[in-house]
C-alpha cells in the first residue's frame, strides 16, 4: 500500500492495517473473555453468591497489602470520626 503524506511524516498503510488487526483480534478476545466472566458470576449467583462481594475479593486479593492496610486504616478513622465501630477488616 503507498505511503501516504500527513502532517510532514508519513502513514505506511499495511504497518498501520497490521495494528488495527491485532487490535480488532484482541477486542474479539476481551469481548469473549468478558462474557465468560459474565456466566461464572451468573453461576456464582445461581449458586447463592454475591457476585459484587466476589468482585471485591478478586479486587482485594490482587492489591498491594500496603495499600489494603492503609485503606482499611482510613476507613476506621473514618468511621470512628461520625461514631461508626468498624469491627472486621478488608484484606
Amino acid at each position: 500500500m503507498a505511503r501516504i503524506k500527513q502532517n510532514h511524516g508519513a502513514i505506511d498503510g499495511e504497518i498501520l492495517r497490521g495494528f488495527v488487526e491485532r487490535l480488532e483480534r484482541l477486542e474479539e478476545q476481551h469481548k469473549q473473555i468478558n462474557a465468560d466472566m459474565s456466566e461464572i458470576y451468573s453461576e456464582a449467583k445461581s449458586a447463592g453468591y454475591d457476585p459484587k462481594f466476589i468482585k471485591k475479593v478478586i479486587k482485594l486479593r490482587a492489591a498491594d497489602p500496603e495499600k489494603v492496610s492503609e485503606y482499611n486504616e482510613l476507613l476506621k478513622m473514618y468511621c470512628n470520626a461520625i461514631g461508626v465501630q468498624m469491627e472486621f477488616d478488608f484484606g
